[in-house]
């Protein structure tokens, strides 16, 4: 039989994990399953500059931290990649490939992963000059020369936004005009500080043994390859929604997020999701964790209003 619990909280990066330590608080009985460590993205940060309470802290040392306060109060902590929810009445039934697990209510915090180009160097470089979130890492920046790839609308948003830091912001596309929206296009090219090299193919991202000291590309209208040098390569080919599990119960929006009110629940009584996961627009630990408690509020009152329910029978 599958263990039973008042909450299963999938995902524990700081989201999950707030929302466990939340609802284990209320004294209700808490799993946190994760398909790998706890702390999430956490874990591939260098520094986090931006988490009140700390003017610098390391990001899996953020996580040990976060993971000691959710589990102070009960809360469970198990591994598990989670293949699909199956509704049995007020009951959930979580099926992983460790076994199944079951609850009255399910919080949702799997998070979203940015897509990769897959170049040389860009896994190598990953937290020395690879990023994918200027608000995240574009203070390290300060006075020096970076490079974006990529021409919608969250590359030139964070292009403009890294022009208020770096030297000089050096957009490279792969096409001959940028899809973001025309607002934020008029932005960047009336930008003293942001460049484009239309075009461009970028194969490379070139550093030493410490850091990125640049990239290599194929100029597409001539066939020739060409180097731009740059401290920091922010990569901005989109993001996608770690939510291939829930296709199913019917919360997601056609492109893959889960839509929720500001409850945190979604259109499944019982069901809540947070943090990355979630159709949003900010996207940081901070969010994350405002989400998470709120949502391990929410799942004591609903637990309290079922059992509430059957009182009154």
């Amino acid at each position: 039989m599958a263990k039973s619990y008042d909450v299963i909280v999938i995902g524990a990066g700081p989201g999950g994990m707030t929302a466990a330590l939340y609802a284990s608080r209320a004294n209700l009985s808490v799993l946190m399953l994760d398909r790998g460590i706890y702390g999430g993205q956490m874990n591939n940060t260098a520094e986090v500059e931006n988490y009140p309470g700390f003017k610098s802290i390391l990001g899996p040392e953020l996580g040990e931290k976060m993971y000691a306060s959710a589990t102070q109060f009960g809360a469970e902590y198990g591994y598990g990649t989670v293949n699909s929810i199956e509704l049995q009445g007020e009951m959930k039934l979580v099926h992983t490939d460790e076994g199944d697990f079951e609850a009255r209510s399910i919080i949702i915090a799997t998070g979203s992963e940015h897509k990769k180009i897959g170049i040389p160097g860009e896994d190598e470089f990953g937290g020395r000059g690879v990023s994918y979130c200027a608000v995240c890492d574009g203070a390290f920046f300060k006075n020096k020369e970076v490079v974006v790839i990529g021409g919608g609308d969250s590359a030139i948003e964070e292009g403009l936004y890294l022009t208020q830091l770096a030297s000089k912001v050096t957009v490279i596309h792969r096409r001959d005009e940028l899809r973001a929206q025309k607002i934020l296009q008029d932005r960047a090219f009336a930008n003293d500080k942001m460049d484009f090299i239309w075009n461009a193919q970028v194969t490379t991202i070139e550093g030493d043994d410490k850091k990125v000291t640049g990239v290599t590309y194929i100029d597409k209208a001539t066939g020739e390859t060409k180097e731009v040098a740059a401290s920091g390569v922010f990569i901005y080919v989109g993001i996608e929604p770690m939510t291939s599990a829930f296709g199913d119960l019917g919360i997601l929006t056609d492109a893959g997020w889960i839509k929720t009110d500001d409850h945190m629940a979604t259109s499944v009584p019982g069901i809540y999701a947070i943090g990355d996961v979630r159709e949003k627009d900010l996207r940081q630990i901070t969010t994350a964790v405002g989400d998470g408690g709120i949502a391990g509020q929410e799942v004591f009152k609903y637990l309290q209003s079922i059992l509430l329910a059957l009182a009154a029978v």
